[in-house]
């Protein structure tokens, strides 16, 4: 590819990536990137053109995610902790006719493949039959530059649905900067913001959409480091050794960095740190006033979803003058707070917070037109599930959720899944699952179960167990609470709200 070539030849002993075991070298990125965008270019990857990664984070992973994105093909992160058929499901939906597979997710990736017609399983350090070595396809490859004049294609994201599947949804068009071709997306990656803060380090996994800035970084000729996983420890130790001027993280990060005792804390030297940007979740105003007493103000919130993007933004200093916060939209996103019936209500009041698209796009599921409807007020007016008001000045507040989904650790949970595992016990009669706050992780998913014999009634760890062997675990409630009985409105719809104050 032209731009890292051009890298290599300034920087030729820069290394561009790295993980815990293995590193590359600008030269060695171009030329994996040559080879793998050929490969991709002349493969059959349908009407769609899409490929799926299934993978834990590691160099590979990246250079996965990166040389799709160049062969302007339409990207599916699968998250690593799914099970075969779950995984299935994203393959069969997004209609994927290739998958990329680590060493500990290729078993699991095989049999998701073959449930799902997915033809080409490539695979790096796999033992298992039916993979094809990533370095054997890369080797097969001529040694010329691939074309960079073909158009860019946008990722498709899945995050769980209230159905109890999982739904995709396309990255914003904003995620492809108005490029016409992939070259002319490289150069734009080049010129992003983040790029001028160097070294940027990857500590979430790879199949959310925040830690995908670091893919984009390396298209972009910004050197990145791979975390395998967050560790508290690790990840200090990393930003001493590899100096990183960027990263993102979410809040349970920061919880889990603060607990640290304050001697292993102040072991390590942080001070490379330029900006450091956090999603995913609402931060407890006392943790971020801890991460910016320790960090100084590197903290840049971004408030969203996979669906849209970032909606509100906010720095620093911004927030301690107004903390607790999210910020102001951003373009092209303005925001609107309605009652329950949809009418404005006046600044300062709570109600359910709106934004409208510019664009007029608004929230896209893929394969599901209805969901899609259901997210809107309006055609290009969308919300996000939650509740909040807007001040005189214009920023934002996040003061609760009208819609079902918790957010723990940074991840997206949909109390369906669970309740629809759960009452295929046969000793369960009724069953909720409704989220209630965390000091770790945000908030917790809590079963609430009524027996179908309450002489007899199953265990709690009977039930987590029977969940866990049908769903990932944090797909799984964290505990299980019993009642004789579950409220219920005059239409049969479980009181969730009853439910989750009876809790706190």
């Amino acid at each position: 590819m032209k731009l890292t070539a051009r890298i290599a030849g300034e920087r030729p002993d820069e290394i561009a990536l790295c993980d815990a075991s293995r590193s590359y070298r600008w030269a060695e990125v171009d030329a994996i990137l040559d080879r793998a965008v050929t490969r991709l270019l002349d493969a059959d990857l349908g009407e769609k053109r899409r490929i799926a990664v299934f993978a834990h984070n590691a160099a590979e992973t990246a250079l996965a995610h990166l040389c799709g994105a160049l062969a302007g093909a339409s990207v599916v992160p699968v998250s690593f902790h799914l099970k075969a058929d779950e995984a299935a499901y994203i393959l069969r939906d997004s209609e994927a006719r290739l998958l990329f597979v680590g060493p500990q997710t290729c078993a699991t990736g095989l049999e998701a493949a073959a449930k799902a017609g997915v033809p080409t399983v490539i695979g790096w350090r796999c033992d298992e039959g039916g993979v094809i070595d990533w370095e054997d396809w890369l080797a097969r490859a001529p040694g010329e530059a691939p074309a960079e004049d073909h158009p860019p294609c946008a990722n498709l994201m899945y995050t769980s649905g209230t159905t109890g599947v999982p739904k995709g949804t396309e990255v914003p068009p904003a995620a492809l900067a108005g490029a016409r071709t992939v070259g002319a997306l490289q150069e734009r990656w080049s010129e992003q913001s983040w790029a001028a803060h160097g070294r940027h380090l990857v500590v979430g996994p790879l199949h959310h959409t925040g830690p995908q800035v670091g893919v984009r970084l390396l298209g972009g000729g910004v050197p990145v480091v791979v975390l395998e996983r967050f560790d508290a420890e690790g990840t200090l130790a990393a930003i001493e050794r590899f100096a990183p001027g960027s990263t993102l993280l979410v809040p349970t990060h920061f919880v889990r960095l603060l607990a640290l005792p304050r001697a292993v804390r102040a072991r390590y030297d942080i001070s490379s740190l330029r900006l450091v940007y956090h999603t995913g979740a609402a931060c407890p105003v006392g943790v971020k006033r801890a991460m910016l007493e320790w960090w100084g103000p590197v903290l840049y919130e971004a408030y969203g979803a996979t669906e849209v993007g970032t909606t509100c933004r906010i720095g620093p200093e911004e927030w301690l003058a107004h903390p607790g916060l999210v910020g102001r939209p951003v373009a092209p996103f303005t925001v609107e707070v309605v009652d329950d019936d949809g009418r404005p209500v006046p600044t300062g009041q709570s109600g359910r917070l709106y934004f409208h698209d510019a664009t007029g796009r608004g929230v896209v599921y893929h394969n599901d037109p209805g969901k899609s409807a259901r997210a809107h007020l309006r055609p290009g007016v969308f919300t996000l599930g939650e509740i909040g008001h807007v001040d005189a000045d214009g920023y934002v507040y996040i003061t609760d959720r009208f819609s079902d989904m918790i957010v723990s650790g940074g991840v997206n949970v949909y109390p369906a899944e669970a309740e629809q595992a759960l009452a295929a016990h046969p000793a369960v009669r009724d069953v909720a699952c409704v989220g209630v706050a965390h000091t770790e992780m945000g908030e917790e998913l809590v079963a609430i179960v009524q027996a179908a014999d309450p002489a007899i009634p199953p265990s709690a760890d009977e039930l987590l167990a029977f969940c866990r062997e049908r769903l990932t675990h944090y797909k799984c409630p964290r505990r299980v609470v019993f009642r004789s009985a579950l409220e219920r409105n005059a239409m049969g719809k479980i009181d969730k709200k009853a439910l989750r104050a009876s809790l706190t």
